[in-house]
């Protein structure tokens, strides 16, 4: 189940500036129709143990998280892509060799800009 706020939140994505962006108490990154990195917030730089701003321009899942490149997760988003209808909610298993997280993920398709939101949190999924 989704919180309001984050509800709230992931419609007005597009509005938010890099610094309300870097602001969020989450990783958030917005990737093209391609899978290629427009925005990759503070957050999530720190907690992914990446540099934020050597990670735009990178392709999401083949060249920043690999292990993303699962029917679960890549799969949703091209399937959205293609919709230009996605909002799902799930648990995923990061295998960073340095630091494996146990996540909540949010993937949102924006009509707005065509491009899709991923929101990161902890197991629990707080705020998402």
């Amino acid at each position: 189940m989704s919180h309001p706020h984050a509800t709230a939140l992931i419609h007005g994505a597009d509005d938010l500036s890099a610094e309300e962006l870097d602001g969020l108490p989450f990783g958030m990154i917005q990737l093209d129709e391609t899978g290629r990195i427009l925005q990759f917030n503070a957050v999530e730089s720190r907690l992914a143990r990446l540099p934020q701003h050597e990670q735009v321009g990178k392709h999401f899942f083949s060249e920043v998280a690999p292990c993303t490149r699962v029917q679960e997760f890549h799969g949703r988003f091209r399937e959205g892509v293609i919709r230009e209808a996605l909002d799902a909610t799930f648990h995923f298993h990061f295998a960073f060799k340095q630091d494996p997280r146990d996540v909540t993920v949010r993937l949102f398709y924006s009509r707005k800009s065509r491009t899709v939101w991923v929101m990161i949190s902890d197991r629990e999924g707080k705020g998402l």
